[in-house]
């Protein structure tokens, strides 16, 4: 059974048809939408600050979402796809954006709707991501504007997050 712990009175929130791998764990100031999912190992940790995730969002495994004491909370939009072993940490993600595997995103930055942060990128503070882009590298770097292609992805990956988690109930 996932570990689900109230930090200093706040218990962590979700809506409807979310589904939490047996093994993740959410603690504290956290508030989730509908029809997320939050895969094995994965760990939302609203213990310092707030984390507010949107709905049809999926976190994967050995992700970690966290924020920064008296500093910078974590907001996620709707529609987020966050790769195998990301970090995000006291930023703002919009929606349909796909965070790669291993990529990290740092306090106070801003990441808008349709971007791709590519797999082991580090996305540095106070950063703003414009929407339409690929951003890679360390410190990530907008290399070129998504294709119709990567847009249709970003639009797909939610669902398919969603059926996979059918597959679990």
């Amino acid at each position: 059974m996932a570990l689900i712990l109230p930090v200093k009175d706040k218990n962590p929130k979700w809506g409807s048809d979310c589904f939490i791998a047996p093994n993740a764990t959410i603690v504290g100031d956290v508030l989730m939408g509908n029809n997320c999912s939050v895969w094995f190992n994965a760990v939302i940790r609203g213990d310092v600050n707030s984390i507010t995730i949107g709905n049809e969002t999926n976190i994967q495994d050995g992700a970690v979402i966290h924020a920064t004491y008296l500093k910078a909370s974590t907001i996620i939009g709707n529609r987020v796809s966050i790769g195998h072993n990301a970090i995000v940490h006291g930023c703002i993600l919009k929606d349909h954006i796909l965070v790669g595997m291993g990529a990290i995103i740092m306090d106070n930055a801003l990441v808008d709707e349709y971007c791709i942060i590519a797999a082991g990128s580090v996305v540095l503070e106070n950063t703003r991501c414009e929407s339409g882009f690929i951003y890679a590298g360390t410190p990530a770097k907008k290399i070129k504007p998504i294709t119709e292609e990567q847009r249709a992805l970003l639009n797909k990956l939610p669902d398919n997050y969603m059926m996979y988690s059918d597959w679990f109930r």
